[in-house]
């Protein structure tokens, strides 16, 4: 377990991180008034979340791996991260949908019929679901944390040295 201390603890900020953007969305009314809005600015949390997975992997490599990691050993770090966040999405799903927004699924559903995005209730109701969010946070954190890991281990990896050039 102290092999990945670092990585839990980067994941439990991570998901911290995920909830309190939620609230800010939900406070900025990109859940309500602004919905309109947000499926662009949602997207404005990679920024948070990939500055997240530096500050770990450095965090990593400065702690763990004493200044000197490769890319496979900050890779390997990202995704034990991406694996904690993944099997936590669907938790940390039904805490943003039942306690920070439970008035997300109605108000989606309802801007998706006015703009004709969906054309029945069903189809929206259908899209629009705790269920099928848990499954798409679930495939997206595998997916995002996945991409994620691979490009910051590149850049984060030791520049020179004999163990930076180990596989």
């Amino acid at each position: 377990m102290n092999r990945i201390r670092i990585e839990i603890k980067w994941a439990v900020v991570f998901l911290i991180v995920s909830l309190l953007w939620m609230v800010l969305e939900k406070l900025c009314g990109l859940h309500s008034t602004h919905i309109d809005k947000h499926q662009y600015l949602t997207m404005l949390f990679m920024i948070p979340a990939i500055w997240i997975y530096v500050l770990a992997l450095k965090d990593k490599k400065k702690n763990y791996y004493n200044g000197v990691m490769n890319f496979r050993q900050g890779l390997l770090s990202g995704m034990i991260i991406t694996l904690i966040v993944t099997i936590f999405s669907p938790l940390t799903q039904w805490i943003i949908s039942t306690i920070i927004t439970p008035e997300y699924f109605p108000n989606v559903i309802e801007y998706s019929l006015k703009t004709g995005y969906h054309k029945t209730r069903a189809e929206a109701e259908a899209y629009f679901n705790l269920e099928n969010y848990m499954i798409q946070s679930t495939i997206g954190a595998i997916m995002m944390g996945t991409v994620t890991s691979l490009i910051v281990a590149f850049f984060v990896k030791s520049k020179s040295g004999p163990e930076a050039n180990r596989s």
